[in-house]
């Protein structure tokens, strides 16, 4: 057995089993949605974070590009229509999604609501929320809600933020890795967003412009 194969082993050892439902005390809101850490760093010797998130048409989080983690969504009820480089994919109850790092992408909420299970590894980015987000004062959304620009107007897909609330979540995300896309990067990374999908096909490609079926 090597050294490594040790070391990971008596860190494995040294972690705790646990259950966890969602709950005020794990709850925050940021921008217009609710966020409730399942599994963080501490809890998993870093290798992955697992949060539940419920949010409504408005919320979604501009489009971007993560350094650090993959991310993988379980859509748990409602629709999304997912925009990963020049692919793009419509994302149904039951159904998850592969994110992988250094592939830019957004996506947008084709249902009322919109609630899913999101898994980053490795862990790390919820720490960087946790430093802008305010704990949740119901399991519910916020009732102020922040609505996304996708009609062109600001840049495209962020928040309707003040000023200083935009500079501090673009500062904060950076220093984890997490990068907010330009309009031109829009444009050219992501050519399908925020287009919306037809209802058949599983799969959009831009460059050929045909729906394929997965």
């Amino acid at each position: 057995m090597s050294k490594v194969q040790v070391i990971t082993n008596k860190t494995s050892l040294q972690l705790k089993a646990f259950k966890r439902a969602p709950s005020l005390g794990l709850s925050m809101w940021h921008l217009g949605s609710l966020t409730t850490n399942l599994a963080e760093k501490k809890d998993t010797n870093g290798v992955f974070c697992l949060v539940e998130r419920t949010l409504a048409p408005g919320s979604e989080p501009p489009p971007h590009v993560h350094s650090r983690e993959d991310e993988l969504f379980y859509a748990l009820e409602g629709e999304l229509d997912v925009y990963v480089g020049e692919e793009a994919f419509k994302v149904e109850t039951g159904e998850c999604i592969f994110l992988p790092r250094f592939k830019p992408h957004a996506f947008v909420i084709r249902s009322p609501r919109l609630r899913v299970l999101a898994l980053f590894s490795p862990a790390g980015l919820e720490e960087a929320f946790r430093s802008i987000d305010s704990p949740a004062q119901s399991l519910e959304l916020p009732t102020a809600m922040l609505a996304n620009s996708t009609d062109g107007k600001a840049l495209q897909g962020i928040k309707q933020l003040n000023s200083e609330d935009l500079r501090q979540t673009v500062q904060v995300l950076s220093e984890y890795g997490v990068r907010i896309l330009a309009r031109d990067e829009i444009a050219h990374q992501l050519p399908l967003y925020p287009r919306p999908l037809p209802s058949n096909p599983r799969k959009l490609v831009a460059e050929s412009n045909v729906a394929v079926g997965l």
